[in-house]
């Protein structure tokens, strides 16, 4: 009896460890992760890896497709410059490579499984291989400006208090890449970084508007070397440069919002044939009759889909504005 009893005692012991063990494990993974999400930029985070600052300087140039020093690592500038403003990290060839990869086997399937013609086979190649990974690259792009161009008033404003409150302009810059989230925060690192390992600021800042791509850095870099050749107040130049940047983002969304009917109405008239073309072969397969076999159909879908083409960007280019 006394050994059952013990026994009993013994599971329950387990069962209120197991249970410690449990909730121990659970907050553990659960502050881990309040942890890597306190981290608001890529910057904090390998700076929290322990890791040397020039070490992690290194790092973050690398993974962007830039050298140490931080000019690019490919002859094709443009297409390397096109990459870094991106903000995808890793090594541009096998961004490459997996496009490459990609468009091989879609044309294999195609041209082996589906029995498509040859010529069919190799244009997928072509534009999976080679187009895609251009238009993957250009939205990135335009998306991380469009976040970068949100942020960049802000941190101009901060730049300006702590500059206000005494501050010299490498320490207000640096607050900046602690306090901001990416893009911007991680950029502005390297900006304060590149500043500790020699070079001026305004060698720092037209690195920094290579690297983004966003006009209103040409701006900063333009007002930082007119201000350190010829003097004048700091504060007040990027105070009421933020201004403008502000200004010019509402005057862009404003125009955005204007021309958003006219974006739209192109959507709809580009995808609405695509759309009923698929219904109906879905539907009645046997609609069409026997105009698949006519031989004049592949130069009318040719000019026809060129003439939509032409038509898409007449109606791109009435929505969209350069100021």
């Amino acid at each position: 009896m006394l050994t059952g009893q013990t026994l009993l005692y013994f599971i329950y012991v387990l069962a209120a460890a197991s249970v410690i063990l449990a909730a121990e494990a659970f907050y553990m993974s659960f502050a881990g992760r309040r942890a890597r999400v306190g981290i608001i930029n890529r910057r904090l985070q390998r700076l929290g890896e322990e890791a040397p600052a020039e070490e992690s300087l290194q790092g973050l140039l690398q993974e962007r497709g830039l050298t140490a020093s931080g000019d690019f690592i490919f002859g094709a500038v443009s297409l390397n410059r096109l990459y870094t403003q991106s903000g995808i990290t890793g090594n541009p060839l096998a961004f490459a490579i997996v496009f490459v990869l990609a468009g091989l086997v879609m044309a294999l399937l195609l041209a082996l499984l589906f029995g498509f013609s040859v010529l069919t086979a190799t244009v997928t190649f072509l534009l999976i291989a080679f187009a895609l990974p251009l238009l993957v690259l250009r939205r990135a792009r335009n998306k991380r400006i469009q976040k970068f161009a949100a942020q960049l008033p802000d941190a101009l404003d901060m730049i300006v208090r702590s500059l206000r409150a005494g501050h010299p302009t490498t320490v207000a810059i640096g607050l900046v890449a602690r306090e901001m989230a990416d893009p911007l925060g991680t950029e502005f690192g390297i900006v304060s970084d590149e500043i500790s390992f020699g070079l001026s600021l305004e060698q720092a800042i037209r690195k920094l508007s290579e690297r983004v791509g966003f006009e209103g850095l040409h701006l900063l870099s333009v007002s930082l070397s007119i201000q350190a050749k010829t003097g004048g107040n700091l504060t007040e130049i990027l105070s009421n440069l933020a201004s403008v940047l502000r200004e010019r983002r509402k005057l862009r969304l404003k125009i955005r919002a204007l021309s958003a009917e006219g974006r739209m109405s192109a959507w709809i008239i580009s995808l609405f044939p695509l759309l009923m073309f698929g219904i109906l072969t879905l539907i009645a397969p046997s609609y069409y009759g026997d105009v698949w076999d006519s031989p004049i159909l592949m130069p009318v879908f040719l000019i026809f889909g060129l003439w939509a083409l032409l038509g898409d960007f007449i109606m791109y280019r009435m929505v969209n504005f350069d100021f």
